[in-house]
């Protein structure tokens, strides 16, 4: 069983028996202890997650994509968020994209498509949606490393989105002050924290292979530009029955009712049709 690289005085080693691991967060959020894993069909799940108020979760994956939205090009989905029981996904075309796609699906089922055209140096992926805790504003990320985290005014419950759909501009960015790579979730734990699932497996950024970060903003999300200090929280684990290296970390959630963290990784090989979700809670 593979065994994790540690950060010193910050980090715990994951046991390859598959025991809870504690891990040294911040001082306001405690340690975090692995509780549990279950797992989801990747077809249906394997893209991400979240918690509805209720208490029950939903799962996306690449068969989740309506046959419509589909056809016109949204060939991956993301990290799904749910804010005030409206369903936030996020959309990607495929390489030539050069637009994104926010989908808000109402509790009745009523879809409103908020379309945002690339700008600058900004890339096509598209790998969250992550709404902060007010409502107002909506995060998303990119592939490959990136130094920023982009904002948009969160559609149907910020003015200065589009009602009913449309074209969604960008607000301002969240700068990072160290580098990631490859992140595929993050999700808001207070108005000035988010919780980040990274998919870097390299070793050059930082000293742990799929890391969790932690991103603590100067202050809350008010559309202008804003510093995130990033963090590492712990590794994630990489536990399969099937041999190989090729995980890949996929969403994450934090159930701000119960205080619960669940993140997917999609194990290697033949096992990957099915992916395992890590629970984790603060002491």
């Amino acid at each position: 069983m593979k065994k994790f690289l540690v950060l010193l005085g910050a980090l715990a080693l994951a046991t390859a028996g598959g025991t809870a691991t504690a891990v040294a967060s911040s001082p306001s959020s405690g340690t975090w202890t692995e509780t549990g894993v279950s797992y989801v069909d990747s077809r249906a799940g394997g893209q991400g997650l979240a918690s509805r108020s209720n208490g029950r979760l939903l799962f996306r994956g690449n068969g989740s994509i309506p046959q419509d939205l589909r056809d016109q090009g949204w060939t991956h989905i993301g990290d799904p968020e749910i804010a005030r029981n409206r369903i936030f996904d996020a959309y990607q075309g495929n390489g030539g994209a050069t637009a994104k796609m926010f989908a808000v699906t109402a509790p009745g089922g009523k879809r409103f498509v908020y379309t945002h055209q690339l700008e600058g140096d900004e890339r096509m992926n598209n790998s969250f949606a992550a709404v902060s805790p007010d409502a107002q504003w909506l995060v998303s990320g990119e592939w490959d490393q990136q130094d920023r985290l982009l904002v948009f005014p969160a559609p149907v419950f910020n003015a200065q989105a589009p009602a009913g759909g449309g074209e969604l501009p960008e607000a301002g960015r969240i700068s990072l002050d160290h580098p990631v790579r490859d992140i595929q979730g993050c999700d808001f734990v207070s108005a000035t924290r988010l919780v980040c699932a990274s998919d870097d497996s390299t070793l050059s950024l930082w000293p742990v292979e799929r890391p969790l970060f932690q991103v603590d903003l100067d202050r809350a999300l008010d559309g202008k530009p804003v510093t995130g200090h990033v963090s590492v929280i712990l590794p994630l684990p990489q536990r399969s029955a099937c041999a190989g290296t090729d995980f890949e970390t996929e969403g994450v959630d934090y159930d701000a009712r119960t205080g619960t963290l669940r993140v997917e990784m999609i194990p290697p090989g033949e096992c990957a049709a099915s992916t395992a979700v890590y629970t984790y809670s603060a002491h």
